[in-house]
């Protein structure tokens, strides 16, 4: 179908009729026939069909958002980085392709360097520089195994999930399952 072309309203119609005017391209639909400029009405009806894919595009764009919001509170690996503190395991939850969704679960070796993390800066005001400084000494890496940054150091403790909350600040029982910083130590940490 011709949606399958843009769907940005406002310019997926130029472009196309500047095809056809300009470079002599004929644009066809298997299921909508050929695509047509030389009235003022295929012009409006082609504008109308681009702006309907526009809207379709915002719609599943919603749908989309919405179902990783819920997989995410479920606590359920979406993609992306894997945030400090945390592995997945197997969910026992298949997508509608059969595949096996992860779950995130505390990975207990990178719990006790959160762990010290969280203390040296809420008990002892370490900055992250010495922080990161320390953990490099002591033979501790990030998660994919390089050396602890005062920006590592940052990214870790702002972690949504380290919090039990997901980007968006909402929360689980399952989320509030896996977090590292309590909510005294939070408090404190934001004084």
């Amino acid at each position: 179908m011709f949606d399958r072309i843009g769907r940005i309203d406002d310019e997926t119609p130029f472009i196309v009729e500047w095809f056809v005017k300009t470079g002599g391209v004929e644009v066809w639909s298997v299921k909508e026939g050929e695509q047509r400029f030389e009235t003022h009405v295929d012009k409006l009806t082609n504008y109308i069909r681009f702006w309907q894919a526009s809207g379709e595009s915002e719609k599943t764009s919603i749908r989309i958002k919405t179902r990783l919001g819920q997989l995410k509170l479920d606590g359920l690996y979406t993609g992306g980085p894997m945030p400090y503190g945390y592995r997945t395991v197997p969910s026992g939850v298949k997508n509608r392709k059969g595949q096996e969704l992860k779950k995130f679960e505390i990975d207990l070796e990178q719990y006790v360097v959160y762990r010290k993390v969280v203390e040296r800066t809420i008990n002892y005001g370490t900055g992250s520089y010495v922080i990161a400084h320390q953990l490099n000494d002591q033979g501790y890496r990030t998660a994919n195994g390089k050396k602890f940054t005062s920006k590592a150091v940052l990214r870790l403790l702002s972690s949504p999930l380290a919090r039990g909350c997901t980007n968006e600040k909402e929360t689980s029982d399952v989320l509030q399952k896996l977090r590292i910083v309590n909510e005294a130590e939070e408090s404190r940490e934001a004084v």
